[in-house]
């Protein structure tokens, strides 16, 4: 990828550039410099230290994680539902679903591999075996995992024709004008800020299509809780669609949720975006069936929203 510096950087270090359009650590972005991945987009080699001018064009080649295979831990399950071919787990929040650069243990994948043994899909490879869909660490709510490669393929082929229903509790910023709508909008990667999705228009953009319905459940002036219907999977989808509206999850620090009066006078309860995957429906890769599974909201979002009505009275 190429970056151009703008006026605003101009006379900035090199490696502190860098490590603000990438996301990474000064020391990472330092070492991929002296590798040459860092570098002047003409080819020439870039200094750490280096001063930018307005104008320079930086090459950024980021190289691809090598995957480390997941180990087993025993780590506590909420088992919704199991059978010899799928496994529906309520995730807590706070937990991530696949090991990742930072988060190598303590996963979802981890507990299912003691939970499971060798029981589970192979086609997510070793970082993701059995992982058909994924929802953000501090999203709680409910997965469903393949325990076998048919109905691996069975359940991401629903996915992707959307015969699969995903229903989120969330609680946003502001008062929603709308008691009920769709937000049909384009997901890519943030043009800047690699670690960020974000709705992406027009010619020569890479983006896919993204659409949430929502619902209006209940309103607290400051506060809404809405209902929201995945049509589509995208990665943060409805945490960035709410944000483009202009009423992102409170809590969420990445998308503008986060810092308002309300989080700061209740800091135990809110430990990231208020988002939790509630309801679940899918057709049963085996047997054809129709089943659907319902997970409560945690005691964390129970307590939040308890406190908006207080203050509502």
């Amino acid at each position: 990828m190429i970056y151009t510096v703008g006026e605003e950087h101009a006379g900035k270090r090199a490696d502190v550039f860098a490590a603000e359009v990438t996301g990474l650590s000064r020391s990472a972005v330092a070492r991929l410099m002296e590798e040459g991945s860092i570098a002047y987009a003409s080819g020439a080699p870039l200094a750490k230290n280096a001063k930018l001018s307005a104008g320079d064009e930086i090459a950024v080649e980021l190289p691809e994680p090598e995957p480390t295979e997941a180990l087993p831990e025993n780590i506590p399950l909420h088992i919704v539902y199991e059978d010899e071919d799928i496994v529906v787990v309520n995730k807590p929040e706070g937990m991530v679903v696949h090991p990742a650069a930072g988060n190598e243990s303590g996963t979802l994948v981890n507990a299912l591999l003691y939970h499971c043994g060798s029981s589970l899909s192979g086609i997510g490879g070793v970082i993701r075996p059995g992982i058909v869909h994924r929802i953000d660490k501090d999203t709680s709510g409910l997965l469903v995992v393949a325990k076998n490669d048919a109905a691996h393929l069975h359940l991401s082929d629903q996915l992707k024709t959307h015969t699969v229903s995903r229903v989120y509790e969330a609680i946003v910023l502001g008062n929603m004008k709308n008691d009920s709508g769709t937000v049909d909008a384009p997901i890519g990667r943030h043009p800047t800020d690699r670690k960020k999705m974000a709705v992406l228009r027009g010619t020569g953009v890479h983006a896919r299509e993204a659409i949430t319905h929502y619902t209006v459940v209940e309103r607290f002036g400051q506060l809404t809780h809405i209902r929201c219907e995945l049509e589509t999977g995208r990665t943060h989808q409805i945490r960035v669609h709410m944000a483009s509206l202009g009423h992102p999850l409170l809590g969420d620090g990445v998308y503008g949720g986060a810092g308002t009066r309300f989080e700061a006078t209740h800091k135990s309860l809110i430990h990231g975006q208020c988002l939790h995957a509630g309801r679940l429906r899918l057709i049963h890769p085996r047997t054809g069936e129709v089943m659907s599974f319902e997970a409560p909201m945690p005691e964390g979002m129970v307590a939040v929203l308890e406190a908006l009505r207080r203050m509502a009275t």
